[in-house]
């Protein structure tokens, strides 16, 4: 197998996967590099070929395969283009429309007096003591049903994040959540639990100031937001 590097536009090689694994071993070359043999369609991460190990395993990989033709020297280098932050907010409006039938479960079980006395205690001051009556007009089944749709939607945002690193907004907008080192995928614990879940949480204790936080360190020159940070991460664009 004949593989190719590139760090920097700068390409090297061809070389033997031995060699390739020899050099990860040592940290002569990086997981950051860019890699490319016969068989792929464009050049990727080595960290996303090796699922961020520093070992090369390809599938099918066999000792008769060694022999291939080289590719051609002027394939174009691309490195991952970071996602926009008009982008990002949109694939996040995306997300954030998707609960508004949790909200809206409520209005659909009521009686026409509790929802008039619901609409009544929006409209006043909020308070702990309003909050505290606004959920005792919740009827049990309503929050059955909310409770079911959470469920279903935590599954969903588990499931696609796993398995492609996009929620349904970044998958609509082209985006992917990947490692801020590796440039592969990201474990489900990071890209679900401390990227996802975790902020879900603080966004309901103390929003607006969390948000608002978590969003302004997107205007660095990384474009990492705070949960990326903390779940060492960043958001790519992926042109279709």
């Amino acid at each position: 197998m004949q593989i190719y590097l590139a760090r920097n536009n700068q390409q090297a090689g061809p070389y033997t996967l031995e060699q390739i694994n020899q050099m990860l071993a040592s940290q002569q070359i990086l997981l950051t590099d860019l890699a490319w043999h016969q068989g792929m369609s464009e050049w990727k991460a080595l960290g996303e070929l090796t699922q961020g190990k520093n070992i090369y395993q390809p599938q099918g990989y066999t000792a008769s395969t060694q022999n291939l033709a080289q590719p051609n020297f002027h394939i174009e280098v691309k490195q991952p283009q970071l996602a926009s932050w008009a982008r990002r907010a949109a694939a996040k409006l995306i997300d954030f429309s998707l609960w508004i039938p949790f909200f809206a479960v409520p209005s659909f079980i009521m009686d026409q007096t509790t929802k008039e006395k619901f609409l009544e205690l929006q409209g006043q001051t909020i308070s702990a003591e309003v909050q505290q009556q606004v959920l005792l007009l919740i009827p049990p089944q309503a929050w059955q049903i909310m409770a079911v749709y959470v469920i279903i939607m935590l599954a969903l945002q588990a499931f696609l994040l796993a398995k492609t690193g996009q929620s349904l907004g970044k998958r609509a907008l082209g985006l992917q959540i990947i490692d801020a080192q590796s440039l592969g995928k990201v474990g489900l614990t990071r890209i679900f639990l401390l990227r996802s879940v975790v902020f879900i949480i603080l966004n309901l204790l103390f929003m607006p100031f969390i948000t608002i936080l978590d969003y302004a360190f997107a205007f660095g020159k990384k474009r990492q937001t705070l949960h990326d940070l903390l779940a060492k991460t960043k958001v790519i664009y992926r042109q279709k």
